[in-house]
């Protein structure tokens, strides 16, 4: 299902140079002030998606709430420790990523939750791949690879359903890679 999308989006020139230790701190401070909105907005769109959600799928989701209250508890300690404005202006990739969300909520909730388990696939492979011991990064490439979240993804795709929805697999790749595309802009 789309593997030249999975390999650009979990396999991008960004999570290249954070491996590397050669993206720019500006780069990644600018992903990563994108990626506090994003998950805002994650935020509200799974909690949404918990209110509707099928029996077999409230638990995956309630625990997933909770761990991204816990990032954005976490996103405020790192954005202080690098004097970062996370009340920034959401940039054009972002902006386009909320529409997608808010689209989902439109969605029957089987999209919605396949939707939300390729987002989450493609966080934890982009970051597998991105991972290096000698990278000024590889604090935060550990945080987004922790056993948890890999669980948390196997949780998702259980309550998923990605066979079903190859289109909206498809946008949300084009969408991850719209995101990591935005951090190296100038």
């Amino acid at each position: 299902m789309h593997d030249s999308l999975w390999t650009a989006a979990t396999q991008h020139p960004f999570l290249d140079a954070v491996r590397e230790g050669s993206i720019s701190a500006d780069a990644f401070d600018r992903w990563l002030v994108q990626d506090v909105l994003f998950v805002t907005d994650l935020l509200t769109f799974q909690a949404r998606l918990l209110a509707r959600a099928p029996r077999r799928a409230q638990n995956v989701l309630a625990g997933g709430c909770v761990a991204l209250v816990a990032e954005l508890d976490w996103f405020d300690v790192k954005a202080a420790e690098r004097g970062l404005d996370v009340a920034s202006d959401a940039l054009p990739a972002t902006l386009s990523y909320r529409e997608l969300l808010t689209r989902l909520d439109a969605e029957p909730a089987d999209a919605a939750l396949t939707a939300l388990w390729v987002i989450e696939k493609v966080y934890l492979l982009a970051w597998s791949h991105a991972r290096s011991d000698g990278s000024p990064f590889a604090e935060f490439v550990e945080h987004w690879t922790v056993p948890e979240f890999a669980a948390y993804v196997e949780g998702l795709e259980q309550v998923a359903n990605p066979g079903s929805y190859a289109d909206l697999a498809r946008e949300v790749l084009e969408h991850e890679i719209a995101f990591w595309d935005m951090a190296l802009e100038r």
